[in-house]
């Protein structure tokens, strides 16, 4: 079933040649329920991500990775990228020792991801694999409670009760479609496109697939195929070729995601009485946001609200912010 989606996703579609692009890209980004544009939340559920990240130039990959790009992805022209992440998971109540059993469970994820990327002029497709750790390997009750020591705030107290260490991985696919749907005045006038996607995951991580779509209105849209959060979706679309002076645009969208596992939900597969709550079936995301280039730097913030992803979660729409900054060099 999930080769049958995952083909469905990258069937072959544009055959149009993208801008060539002869620098790297390298990407530093953070998420947190604190960074937030309404009155947020302080470590609850996902609440910090961060994630740093080099893209290649254009067809610059050695030639057995250039081969599997082609014979995965189709023609276009080639990327690859590698970077590290790390997402922490959180109850609601962290003041508490013991965590209730229907509050989401501590967790920390510390990943290594491998990305080939292959654009055409008007879709970007993405397939990687990512591996590491799930536990307290992962640093997250070091970096979060350090840092809460640092800048004099309470330190959260069930953390000897998160996630066992176990290893994790996942392979991952999706493509994003940019669609031009017009401009008002002209050639430096304001431009409006659509981004849909439509990508899936699978292994001991997540299971999962996701369909969204993106609606951005600015200038220079066609320098790249839109700005990625850590938590959701593929991760590859750091990539950018500005295609005039000061590219920028603001968007807005939508997402569902159909979740068969997660982890981080679900508790340690090896362990029989591991920490875990119900996963949500599907859960939606709203975004919206702006970015800008300007003297080979792209910056980006997104506003994130999201639906409960498990079953005792608090009601209502979770939020968190997520800022980007890239560099070209």
């Amino acid at each position: 079933m999930a080769a049958m989606l995952v083909g469905t996703v990258l069937a072959p579609t544009a055959r149009a040649t993208p801008l060539q692009d002869d620098q790297n890209t390298w990407t530093l980004q953070g998420e947190n329920d604190a960074v937030t544009t309404l009155k947020g939340t302080s470590d609850q559920y996902y609440t910090s991500g961060l994630r740093f990240n080099w893209t290649s130039r254009t067809d610059h990959l050695p030639g057995p990775l250039a081969a599997v790009n082609r014979f995965v992805l189709g023609r276009g022209m080639q990327r690859v990228s590698a970077g590290v992440q790390q997402l922490i998971f959180t109850p609601s109540d962290t003041q508490t020792a013991t965590p209730s059993s229907r509050d989401r469970p501590y967790a920390g994820v510390l990943l290594g991801t491998l990305n080939l990327i292959n654009d055409t002029d008007l879709s970007r497709s993405v397939f990687g694999i990512q591996m590491g750790v799930m536990g307290p390997a992962s640093g997250a009750r070091q970096l979060q409670n350090g840092f809460h020591g640092a800048i004099g705030d309470t330190q959260n107290l069930g953390w000897h009760h998160q996630l066992k260490n176990q290893v994790i991985f996942q392979v991952q696919m999706g493509r994003t479609w940019r669609l031009p749907l017009g401009n008002i005045g002209g050639a430096n006038g304001i431009f409006f496109d659509m981004l849909p996607s439509a990508s899936a995951r699978a292994g001991d991580y997540r299971i999962a697939g996701t369909l969204g779509d993106t609606f951005r209105i600015g200038q220079g849209l066609d320098s790249d195929f839109g700005v990625p959060t850590i938590g959701a979706g593929t991760d590859g679309t750091d990539a950018y070729k500005a295609t005039r002076m000061v590219p920028w645009y603001i968007f807005g969208g939508v997402s569902g995601d159909a979740v068969a596992y997660d982890a981080t939900l679900q508790g340690n597969t090896t362990l029989k009485n591991s920490p875990h709550v119900d996963k949500k079936p599907v859960v939606g995301e709203i975004h919206a946001g702006v970015a800008v280039m300007f003297y080979g730097v792209r910056i980006s913030y997104s506003q994130v609200w999201q639906t409960q992803e498990f079953t005792t979660a608090r009601s209502g729409l979770f939020n968190y912010g997520s800022l980007n900054a890239s560099a070209k060099f």
